[in-house]
């Protein structure tokens, strides 16, 4: 095997990993309604998660650690999917508020500024930011 091989075995792991934990957000509420589903096969097939690994993952519980990124630009784009996936439901119901900060943690962040980073973000998310913050992201 080629230094390149494991490179890729890696990458592939913890693309598994991060698929697994966004179905476990899906789930958390219930039944994965279809604009979840939606999203999934999106997630799945922009981490290049096979078929047989979609339904493996979907069928089990979630076996897969979480796999921190050494990029803070990648751990936020890995929190982002995850955002996009809880807001499908236009709701963040406390379970699965619970699984975003275990999340957030096992990605690296320190708990105080995961919840600083979760906040923001549903902030954003659900349109309810003021206009100063407003006026950045769209200048950024």
């Amino acid at each position: 095997m080629t230094i390149l091989d494991l490179y890729n075995h890696s990458e592939k792991r913890r693309n598994l990993a991060h698929f697994a934990a966004i179905a476990s957000l899906a789930a958390v509420d219930g039944d994965v309604n279809p604009h979840e589903m939606k999203l999934l096969e999106s997630f799945a097939h922009k981490l290049d998660i096979t078929e047989a690994e979609f339904k493996e993952v979907m069928k089990k519980s979630n076996k897969y650690p979480i796999d921190p990124q050494n990029s803070s630009e990648k751990r936020l784009e890995r929190l982002f999917d995850l955002f996009k996936m809880i807001f499908a439901d236009n709701d963040v119901d406390d379970d699965e508020m619970v699984l975003l900060k275990k999340y957030a943690i096992g990605l690296g962040y320190p708990s105080e500024k995961a919840d600083k980073i979760i906040a923001k973000s549903i902030a954003i998310f659900s349109g309810r930011i003021d206009f100063d913050d407003y006026l950045y992201l769209i200048n950024k």
